[in-house]
């Protein structure tokens, strides 16, 4: 993949994730707004545990798809890649059925678990998702193989708009029927079939597919792909689990730590927590949409031994996510209380949503580590490094609720994704010499002093007396100033990456 085509790539992804990114926080805002703090509660206890099934049912197959089709198509293999297709629908297929199987049949003791019996018929209901879902996934994946992430793309915004639009729909109706916050978390769920049937039925209807027939291959054959897929795959699947690990940690820890303590309102609770992911979703958009063209780039260099290639790709990448992450981070930081007032109608715990997004920045480096480590070809490490982050993460979430309550759940997870960010560039530095340009500290700095002019203002207001349409309006007008402000700063400070683009604009 060339310089031009990675951006490309990148920005086809970004701006499909950024807008899907867009429609999930949309959507948690108005649900809220709509059903209340316990509905998105129950929502952010269930969700996090379809997307581990979900994950599992895939085993990471798109992105092992896509990177043994880059390396066939490297070998010029055009037989390889069409059995190569053919297995990975197989093997989605059995982990679709085993893993709805086992998800519907633990919807139960799952909502006993995590301390909300009510939240049984959600999981039941979102479970008939990973039916359909596996095969979607390896569309994707064999598009990707081609470097070519429109369908990807697309299909994600599709899925997403579906989804948001129906859910909210069904919400608004149920509350007006005065149903329980655990019916409505139910019909809310029921989307997300629809939104993956929208998606499924997209991929399907393009010409570029490949052929959707059953292809019989030998059972030698079938068996020896299956295992290399699987031995690429699996680990994958469980490197990829970063951010939805964290949030099945939080399901089961915080709610159960504020049941033992005797809060009652435990799941109003964790729907004021869950305030903080929503916006963490849109800070961490580019990390998680540059990882899907990356891995396939990194593995087709690390073919050839291209390691010079490899080095700049990943250095490129790192900044990249230097540049963007930093200040949305910072900016939400600086904006916590006014953004909280504005997109959830009050100010309750804005200390707690002010540390849940600055951990955003290091959440950004640690999803594109983990993707890093499997594009090198070291997934296992990644998995090993995700899974002791989730147990470490565990034992920091009990102590810090039991000690100060969600601010403590809070810090828990700034100091976890800081530790990940670092266990994993330091394997990426003992595997391959990334040199640093100096434009990560450029954007610190830069975002420092761009958080300090938009923040500084709320110093000599009272701003949690504010309406929210008064919230609206300075949060608005702060973001338009601060990435005005921010960009040229990154101009001030000659910031290598932008150059090429600033050459090209002043030829205009």
């Amino acid at each position: 993949m060339t310089r031009r085509q990675l951006i490309r790539s990148t920005l086809v992804l970004s701006l499909a994730a950024l807008i899907s990114k867009a429609l999930g926080a949309f959507f948690r805002i108005p649900l809220q707004n709509i059903a209340g703090d316990e509905v998105l509660g129950l929502f952010n206890m269930v969700y996090p545990f379809y997307m581990i099934a979900l994950f599992l049912s895939v085993a990471g197959i798109p992105v092992a798809l896509s990177k043994l089709i880059a390396e066939s198509r490297q070998n010029k293999d055009s037989e390889q890649i069409r059995d190569l297709f053919h297995t990975a629908r197989m093997i989605a297929i059995v982990f679709g059925i085993l893993s709805w199987l086992t998800l519907f049949l633990l919807s139960g003791p799952l909502s006993k678990l995590f301390g909300e019996p009510d939240a049984k018929l959600s999981i039941m209901i979102v479970s008939f998702t990973l039916l359909l879902a596996p095969f979607m996934a390896v569309y994707r994946g064999y598009y990707q193989g081609f470097e070519d992430m429109t369908p990807t793309g697309v299909s994600q915004v599709l899925e997403q708009t579906a989804r948001v639009f129906l859910s909210l729909g069904v919400a608004y109706v149920l509350v007006q029927m005065n149903a329980g916050y655990e019916t409505v978390t139910a019909g809310v769920m029921a989307g997300t079939i629809i939104g993956v049937l929208v998606s499924f039925f997209y991929l399907w209807s393009k010409k570029q597919a490949p052929d959707f027939s059953i292809r019989r291959l030998p059972f030698k054959k079938l068996r020896h792909q299956s295992r290399t897929i699987l031995a690429i795959s699996l680990p994958i699947a469980f490197g990829s689990l970063t951010l939805a690990l964290m949030n099945v940690v939080d399901s089961l820890t915080i709610p159960y730590v504020l049941n033992v303590q005797g809060k009652e309102d435990a799941t109003y609770l964790y729907g004021l927590y869950g305030r903080g992911i929503v916006l963490v979703q849109v800070a961490t958009v580019f990390a998680a949409s540059v990882v899907l063209p990356l891995i396939p780039s990194v593995s087709k260099r690390l073919v050839d031994h291209q390691y010079d290639k490899i080095s700049k790709t990943i250095r490129k990448a790192l900044t990249y996510t230097h540049l963007l992450s930093w200040p949305a981070g910072i900016g939400l930081l600086v904006l916590s209380v006014p953004l909280n007032i504005a997109l959830f109608t009050n100010s309750e715990q804005s200390g707690v949503l002010a540390v849940i997004v600055i951990s955003s920045i290091f959440m950004s480096f640690s999803i594109l580590g983990t993707g890093i480590l499997q594009g090198l070809g070291k997934p296992w490490i990644a998995s090993i490094i995700v899974f002791g982050a989730a147990l470490l993460k565990t034992g920091l979430n009990i102590i810090g609720v039991y000690s100060i309550g969600l601010l403590g759940a809070a810090l828990a997870t700034l100091v976890l994704f800081m530790l990940l960010h670092v266990a994993n560039r330091i394997v990426i530095q003992r595997t391959i010499t990334v040199p640093s340009t100096g434009d990560g500290w450029k954007a610190v700095i830069s975002s420092i002093m761009m958080g300090a002019l938009i923040g500084l203002p709320l110093l000599w207001v009272n701003v949690y007396e504010w309406s929210r349409l008064e919230s609206m309006l300075y949060s608005t007008g702060a973001i338009f100033i601060g990435a005005v402000v921010y960009a040229a700063l990154l101009v001030l400070f000659k910031v290598k990456e932008i150059q090429p683009y600033l050459a090209k604009w002043k030829r205009r």
